[in-house]
């Protein structure tokens, strides 16, 4: 397995398709159907703040971070209008929004991780991680930030044993009902940068 900074733009689908195999479950009722939110999804994917496993020139997972210059996943109104017209689109961006994450200087966000499902349990998702650690000390952050939803506590499990510290909640009620999860879990997770 290798580990490499972003994608081709050849491979903008098949990154969209894992994400919606990994996200559908929270971004439906929202994004779908499916066509409509793997087009969105794919259109607005940014490969500079990806990092992706691979094998055999197989994707195996990815893991997005965010950075005050952008995220794996970025999009605006002007990107979901096209696909579900003025009203989908603008009732969509105001519930999406509520899933963004503030920035905060020092660290690193991670904007998800997602592995295949014929990879899973095969150390992808560690090995994402600790790349993602990797960028983390070489630009300078001395902490990398996610969130987990209460209904992935193998991601949770996952986390912490790579040295991820719960550090919070988020409720995301009223719209728990909307994403399928009450709350995600703040975990972040020192690291050294590189002097």
């Amino acid at each position: 397995m290798q580990i490499i900074a972003g994608f081709e733009n050849a491979q903008r689908e098949q990154v969209a398709a894992l994400f919606w195999a990994a996200f559908s479950g929270k971004l439906t009722s929202v994004l779908g159907p499916e066509p409509k939110a793997l087009k969105f999804i794919s259109n607005v994917l940014q490969p500079r703040f990806a990092l992706c496993a691979v094998e055999n020139d197989q994707l195996l997972g990815v893991a997005g971070f965010k950075t005050p210059e952008g995220g794996l996943v970025g999009g605006e109104l002007s990107d979901l209008t096209p696909i579900y017209g003025g009203f989908g689109g603008l009732w969509r961006g105001l519930i999406l929004d509520k899933l963004e994450r503030e920035i905060v200087e020092g660290q690193l966000l991670m904007d998800g991780i997602f592995v295949a499902e014929a990879a899973r349990g095969k150390g992808v998702g560690t090995a994402l991680l600790e790349a993602i650690t990797r960028i983390a000390v070489e630009d300078g952050y001395s902490e990398i930030r996610l969130d987990v939803i209460d209904r992935n506590p193998r991601a949770r499990a996952l986390y912490k044993r790579r040295g991820f510290e719960p550090c919070g909640d988020v409720d995301t009620w009223p719209l728990h009902r909307v994403f399928g999860f009450r709350k995600a879990t703040t975990m972040r997770r020192k690291v050294a940068p590189k002097t």
